[in-house]
């Protein structure tokens, strides 16, 4: 009994309980990271989660608070942390999705060799994320004052009082939003096209995805 005992304190197995079955025919859809994927899932599953599919993607909760999310990319397959930005990052492995993400960190792998070795660390990392949540942390947010409004958007201010009026009356979430579409496209005339294509939903006092 006592060699049964160490075996599984040493090799802790998955509870079927947390698993969910709409991942698994995620993962049997998907045409690449597929054992990457199983392997990122057991390491998740390991550190006590649950798991679901949210926004098509696997989620991993804790007391229904959303964790972690497994993101099966071209360039490579990703644990993205929900309030990564929270963590310590003595490895140097968090990366910031995009250059306006304030909250969220991904840690990215590009072989099933790469996650074998990073097993240890990812637990670490996991863990970590979940006193995050235990305690209740939140992400200190930059104010909407603290964002670069795009010149397209100030010009069409300008132009139409109006509609600074409006948009100034939306919540810091929808100002938000708007900002981080308008600001997205590279191109001038692409970020004018829009704002053009917002501007009615802007003065009825409606987010962008409202």
């Amino acid at each position: 009994m006592g060699e049964v005992r160490a075996i599984t304190e040493i090799e802790p197995m998955i509870t079927t309980t947390h698993m969910n079955h709409k991942v698994d025919a995620f993962i049997g859809r998907a045409k690449k990271w597929q054992q990457e994927l199983e392997k990122l899932r057991s390491i998740i599953l390991d550190c006590g989660l649950a798991e679901d599919l949210k926004w098509g993607k696997p989620c991993y909760t804790f007391q229904g608070n959303n964790i972690v999310l497994l993101l099966p990319l071209k360039e490579h397959c990703s644990v993205l942390v929900f309030k990564g930005g929270l963590l310590n990052d003595p490895k140097g492995i968090l990366y910031r999705p995009t250059e306006n993400t304030q909250a969220q960190r991904q840690i990215r792998f590009t072989s099933f060799g790469q996650i074998t070795e990073m097993e240890t660390v990812l637990k670490e990392y996991i863990y970590e994320a979940i006193e995050v949540e235990k305690a209740g942390l939140k992400v200190d947010l930059k104010p909407i004052t603290e964002r670069v409004i795009p010149d397209e958007l100030l010009s069409k201010f300008d132009e139409f009082p109006v509609l600074k009026t409006a948009f100034a009356s939306l919540t810091p979430g929808r100002q938000r939003a708007y900002l981080l579409h308008f600001s997205a496209p590279k191109q001038s005339k692409t970020r004018e096209t829009r704002i053009e294509k917002c501007i009615p939903q802007i003065l009825s006092g409606k987010g962008l995805s409202d």
